[in-house]
């Protein structure tokens, strides 16, 4: 086991590493930025190095810097977090070079998924549904127009490099092909460096439902169920919840087993999440593989007591799962709320000062996050502020759980999402679990 990890993230996963971290007995170093020097995660990591300026291109996306830090603080291995650095295949590789462990995939798994085009490839050879649409990155507006009548309207125009919902555009008719091209073209190559687009099919009244995976280095791969993270707002989660609602037992198993044939086919170690769409009649496409941890990951742990932070620095660190998936066992419902700084009605951020912060509790709540009171929110980064997570016998006891947790969080200063997810819980068509990931799906009759 490791004695020292360098932490390469900021706000609650940090924190949440750094836990993690203690727990096993090692010793934290924190990367940080001149904005997060008097946060939380800063105030709790046995040891601090700032990395550069407030930008994250200056900070927390500089590799140069981020290898010193782990040099001169003699730190053995990386955790990346999500977001940043975490599916840099580079920065992977970088620290590979410089006999550095990074705690997630192999470059090579990185960079295989990493492309979304590639990977719609390697799942299909796998024998795993994937959306209809280009085979490889369309070369122009041109190309673009060919296989949109190919496979009709509408569709949707995707990043090849893209993740997070950045670089994607929904187009419902032929007029807007070419300016939804550009358009989407340009977005992708300001914000990951790769201007390559590739066009899926849209499937209506989709659910975004994907698969939780473990795998180590002998070969073993396990699932922890899938969860559902249909609620969004512009391609950005805001609520997930696991078991998915409603879906048949068929399709449950069968998303299970394609994670599994997907993260095979490209030998994967370490945590991951398989994604997929689901239609109204329960048919499910492969759309992406994130090689990190989620967001969302607080779901899984609670509905299965297996610490995924723990698991990921476990295997880094060579050894092995120790366990098989006849011993993962799933208990009740669990729910997770992203509590943004966000206006709950135009999501615009909020920027400001926290004033006052007094998480929720209670039995099966858990609440992840860097806040405290009073808290300046950057506005360089990610408008996370905290993530509610609660677990119930069934959905029905997840949800009443939620509403009351919800109500008891005082969070002050800044506008936040909180008074939304209230509305989302008390929706007849949420409640039914009648979600897709463009919108509520309302009943029909």
């Amino acid at each position: 086991m490791f004695h020292k990890i360098l932490i390469a993230n900021r706000g609650e996963i940090a924190l949440r590493v750094i836990r993690t971290c203690r727990e096993l007995g090692i010793r934290s170093v924190l990367a940080h930025s001149k904005a997060d020097t008097h946060s939380l995660p800063v105030k709790l990591a046995d040891e601090t190095i700032c990395v550069g300026p407030d930008a994250a291109r200056l900070s927390y996306l500089n590799i140069p810097a981020i290898i010193s830090a782990a040099a001169v603080t003699d730190s053995e291995a990386i955790h990346p977090g999500y977001g940043f650095l975490a599916e840099n295949p580079a920065f992977a590789e970088v620290c590979r070079a410089c006999s550095i462990t990074f705690i997630g995939p192999s470059p090579e798994a990185i960079r295989l998924m990493g492309d979304k085009a590639q990977a719609r490839q390697i799942a299909m050879q796998a024998g795993v549904p994937i959306v209809p649409g280009s085979e490889a990155p369309l070369k122009d507006s041109a190309e673009a127009l060919e296989v949109a009548e190919r496979i009709g309207y509408p569709l949707i125009f995707k990043a090849a490099a893209g993740g997070g919902g950045r670089g994607m555009r929904i187009v419902k008719e032929r007029a807007e092909v070419a300016q939804s091209f550009d358009a989407c073209q340009s977005e992708a190559g300001a914000a990951f460096g790769s201007s390559e687009v590739y066009c899926e099919k849209f499937i209506q009244d989709a659910r975004h439902v994907e698969v939780q995976v473990l795998g180590d280095r002998n070969g073993l791969r396990i699932h922890l169920g899938e969860r559902d993270c249909s609620v969004q707002r512009r391609h950005q989660k805001l609520l997930e919840e696991s078991p998915a609602p409603l879906l048949p037992a068929e399709t449950h198993e069968g998303l299970r087993r394609a994670a599994l044939t997907v993260a095979a086919a490209v030998n994967y170690v370490n945590a991951g999440t398989v994604e997929f769409l689901v239609d109204g009649a329960g048919h499910f496409y492969f759309i992406e593989m994130n090689t990190r941890i989620q967001v969302e990951h607080p779901v899984t742990e609670i509905l299965t007591g297996i610490d995924l932070v723990r698991e990921q620095i476990r295997i880094a660190g060579g050894e092995p799962l120790g366990y098989g998936q006849d011993a993962v066992r799933f208990e009740g419902h669990a729910m997770e709320c992203r509590i943004n700084a966000e206006d709950p009605e135009t999501f615009a951020p909020s920027a400001g000062r926290v004033t006052a912060w007094v998480p929720p509790g209670g039995f099966n709540v858990r609440v992840d996050s860097h806040l405290m009171a009073p808290y300046a929110v950057p506005p360089f980064y990610d408008s996370l502020l905290a993530k509610i997570v609660v677990r119930g016998a069934d959905r029905a006891e997840a949800i009443d759980r939620m509403r009351r947790a919800l109500r008891e969080t005082i969070l002050e200063g800044v506008k936040t999402s909180i008074p939304f997810h209230l509305r989302l819980l008390d929706d007849p068509a949420f409640l039914e679990g009648r979600v897709s990931s463009v919108g509520l799906v309302r009943r029909r009759s």
